[in-house]
C-alpha cells in the first residue's frame, strides 16, 4: 500500500527536489541552494509556494507555483515541477498540481501557465488535465572545450565588462533588462518590474555569476548584457541575454554572450546551456553562430481556472 503525502517544502527537501527537477533534464541548471534561497525570499506579491510529494516517506517530486508579478496583467499564475522518473504514474504530480491550483485560485489566479517537456507523455498529461498547448522554447548545449568562433571587432566606443564592475550600483544593468523585457517573446508583457524587486530577486540570486555575466557598455552606459547562472561545478546557463531596443542591430548582445562563454572556458566550466523562444530568430542565430546545438524543447501549456478559454500560440 502506497502512502502519498503533499506538504510544504522544507529546507532539508532541497537535494531531493533539485534531483527530481533535473532528472532527465541536464539542460536545467538548478541547485539546492537556489531552491532554499527562493523559498525564503519570494518575489513581493507572488504568493510563491513550493509543495512536495512524499511516497512512502520519500520526497519524490515538487511543484513551485506563484502569481506572475512585474506586469500590469493580473490573474496569471505559474506552476512548474517534476517527479522522479521511477515514481511517475502513481498520482504524485496530479496531487501536486491540484494543490498548486487550489493555492493560486485562492489568490485570484484565473489563468495558469506551466512549462511541459515537449514529448508525447508530458503533453498528454497536461491536455488530460485541461491545459491548452501554447508556445515552444528550445534548449541548446555547447561543449566549452570546443574553441569559440573568432570574436568580431568591438565597435568604436564599446567595451565589455563583467557585471561585478557594477556591484556598487547595478541600476544601469536593471534598466537594460527593463527595456529589453518589454518585447521579450511571451504571453505576458513584463511592463511593471520595479528596481528594488529586481535587486532582491534577480541581482542577489546565489547562482548569478557576476564574473561570467558580461555587460556591453556604449556611450558610457550599459546597453546589453548576457546574464549567467552556474551550478557551482561545471555547468553554465545563459539566464537572459538582453539589449536595449535603441542599440539593437549592432551585434552587442552577440559580443557580450561570446565574451561570457570565453570567460567560462577560461574558468574551467564544461557545459553551457541556453534557452530561447522558438520565434526568437535573432537569438537563435546568435546561438547557432556560437556553436550551440539543440538538446531539448518545452511547450507552454495554459489552463483557465475559472472555466474560460485558455490562450494558445498567440498568447493569453
Amino acid at each position: 500500500m502506497t502512502l502519498l503525502t503533499i506538504r510544504d517544502f522544507r529546507p532539508e527537501d532541497a537535494e531531493a527536489v533539485a534531483a527530481a527537477h533535473r532528472a532527465g533534464r541536464e539542460h536545467l541548471v538548478q541547485t539546492p541552494e537556489m531552491l532554499v534561497w527562493r523559498e525564503a525570499r519570494p518575489p513581493k506579491g507572488s504568493h510563491y509556494r513550493t509543495f512536495v510529494a512524499e511516497l512512502d516517506g520519500r520526497v519524490v517530486g515538487a511543484v513551485r507555483c506563484g502569481v506572475v508579478v512585474g506586469t500590469t496583467t493580473t490573474g496569471v499564475g505559474h506552476a512548474n515541477g517534476s517527479v522522479l522518473p521511477g515514481y511517475r504514474r502513481r498520482g504524485a504530480f496530479t496531487a501536486l498540481l491540484a494543490a498548486a491550483e487550489r493555492h493560486l485560485a485562492g489568490h485570484g489566479v484565473v489563468e495558469l501557465h506551466s512549462w511541459v517537456d515537449d514529448e508525447p507523455g508530458s503533453r498528454a498529461f497536461a491536455e488530460a488535465r485541461g491545459f491548452t498547448a501554447g508556445r515552444t522554447a528550445h534548449f541548446a548545449v555547447r561543449d566549452l572545450t570546443v574553441p569559440l568562433p573568432p570574436a568580431p571587432p568591438l565597435p568604436a566606443g564599446v567595451e565589455l565588462r563583467p557585471a561585478s564592475d557594477f556591484a556598487a550600483d547595478p541600476r544601469p544593468v536593471f534598466e537594460v533588462e527593463a527595456d529589453a523585457a518589454l518585447d521579450e517573446p511571451g504571453e505576458i508583457v513584463l511592463d511593471a518590474v520595479e528596481y528594488d524587486d529586481w535587486l532582491a530577486g534577480e541581482w542577489n540570486r546565489p547562482d548569478l555569476d557576476r564574473g561570467l555575466t558580461v555587460v556591453a557598455v556604449a556611450d558610457g552606459l550599459p546597453v546589453a548584457f548576457s546574464a549567467v547562472s552556474t551550478d557551482g561545478a561545471d555547468r553554465y546557463l545563459s539566464a537572459f541575454t538582453a539589449c536595449r531596443r535603441a542599440y539593437r542591430g549592432r551585434g552587442l548582445a552577440k559580443l557580450a554572450k561570446r565574451e561570457s562563454l570565453r570567460r567560462a572556458r577560461a574558468a574551467g566550466l564544461r557545459w553551457a546551456y541556453t534557452a530561447n523562444d522558438a520565434t526568437n530568430a535573432p537569438m537563435l542565430a546568435i546561438n547557432a553562430w556560437l556553436g550551440y546545438e539543440r538538446c531539448a524543447s518545452e511547450r507552454k501549456y495554459i489552463k483557465r481556472l475559472d472555466g474560460g478559454a485558455a490562450g494558445g500560440d498567440d498568447g493569453a
